[in-house]
């Protein structure tokens, strides 16, 4: 397995990214000079395609940990509601074909890859078949947008993992772009979504400060939500994965707020979904089922749910939020309407391709679009961000190490 080693009195000129292009290598917080990439990997969970995957994937998605199977089937029953199959792939294959066509319309010759974390396929296959292509200077786009272990270093591990897996390390270089978070063409079609359900409420009848918004994403441990986001800057206790979340809520209520000037009245929070682990270890909060079911106390009639954290309608958003937290707003006897998420948003796929020119052309970060004072993120991770909070580090590319 090849690291790379850092010497903090080092030139610019020497390596502390594991399998960077040269304009990375050296660990810049934006690469600002042209690189002339030659293939894009599409990088994303992955999920089982029939009732027969259901617990292969699961054991993949729990590797390492000892869960046994009556316990993963405790979670499988979410997919076996859809007929074991997961929409997250036909999502991946919707997005790579929507890039692609995007990519040819701007007259950019890039080939889209696509390999998964947890199902086939998987990212190695897809570094395989790009460096058989004879394409050598990679870009990974990972369908995930904010910081944290799972969403972000993770993905740098597995990249990293692929690449040694097909024994490429002295054959390709690969690079991956920054996290989109406050990206304009990711947030538009949550604003886009926000404003059209204020609207269809108001038009119903409901009183705006009678209506809640609560924005939703997947919860993790506290312990990973505090060493998410680079070391040196000053966030809040759920560490750079709240802070991003809250600053696009509060970018697209704003916003909102232009267009639909009642949204003013409207109470929103952030809040949370989807924990899993033992009772005793501390998880972000609050649960979006707990708020929902606390809402007609408040005076609420009506709630939007935002899936802030979620780039598709994939199984968290389609059991745990179509059909938990609206059975839980049916119960407490509130209106409940839940916005799109990006998916194939026109808006969306420019703006993954935008984030691509970004590296082809080495955008100056002056230049480069967002809608929070959070951005834009780094192209190279900074050393240490987004530690697995339960075990050391592994080799991970895309970022300084370790």
């Amino acid at each position: 397995m090849c690291l790379v080693s850092i010497d903090t009195s080092s030139s610019l000129n020497t390596p502390v990214v594991l399998y960077a292009s040269p304009a990375a290598a050296s660990g810049p917080e934006h690469v600002e000079v042209p690189v002339d990439y030659d293939a894009v990997i599409l990088a994303s969970f992955g999920g089982p395609e029939g009732q027969d995957d259901v617990i292969p994937f699961l054991r993949n998605v729990t590797r390492g940990r000892g869960i046994p199977d009556e316990r993963l089937e405790e979670v499988a029953h979410h997919y076996r509601a859809f007929g074991g199959v997961s929409p997250i792939n036909e999502q991946n294959r919707a997005l790579k074909a929507a890039l692609e066509t995007e990519l040819t319309e701007r007259r950019i010759d890039l080939p889209v890859y696509w390999g998964n974390r947890n199902w086939a396929p998987y990212l190695p296959d897809a570094f395989r078949a790009a460096a058989s292509a004879g394409h050598k200077t990679l870009l990974v786009l990972a369908t995930s947008a904010y910081s944290s272990y799972s969403s972000d270093r993770q993905y740098r591990e597995d990249i990293a993992n692929a690449i040694e897996s097909a024994q490429l390390q002295t054959v390709v270089t690969a690079d991956k772009v920054r996290l989109f978070f406050d990206h304009p063409g990711f947030v538009e079609p949550f604003r886009e979504g926000v404003e059209t359900a204020l609207r269809t409420l108001i038009a119903e009848g409901h009183d705006p400060s009678a209506v809640s918004v609560l924005f939703t994403t997947h919860s993790i441990p506290t312990a990973d939500a505090q060493l998410s986001g680079p070391k040196g800057r000053a966030w809040p206790e759920g560490g750079a994965y709240q802070a991003q979340h809250m600053a696009v809520a509060e970018y697209v209520m704003s916003t909102v707020a232009q267009t639909v000037p009642v949204a003013r009245d409207v109470a929103w929070e952030l809040v949370y979904q989807s924990r899993s682990g033992p009772a005793s270890q501390p998880w972000l909060e609050p649960d979006i089922n707990d708020v929902i079911a606390g809402l007609p106390s408040r005076g609420s009639t009506a709630v939007v749910v935002v899936p802030l954290g979620f780039i598709s309608d994939h199984m968290e958003v389609l059991w745990d939020l179509d059909t938990e937290a609206q059975e839980t707003a049916d119960n407490a006897g509130i209106r409940m309407l839940r916005t799109p998420t990006p998916g194939v948003h026109p808006a969306f796929v420019a703006g993954l391709v935008d984030l691509i020119i970004e590296r082809l052309e080495g955008t100056p970060a002056a230049e480069r679009p967002r809608v929070t004072e959070l951005g834009p993120w780094y192209d190279v991770a900074r050393a240490g961000d987004c530690k697995n909070a339960r075990r050391d580090y592994a080799p991970a590319a895309g970022g300084v190490a370790p």
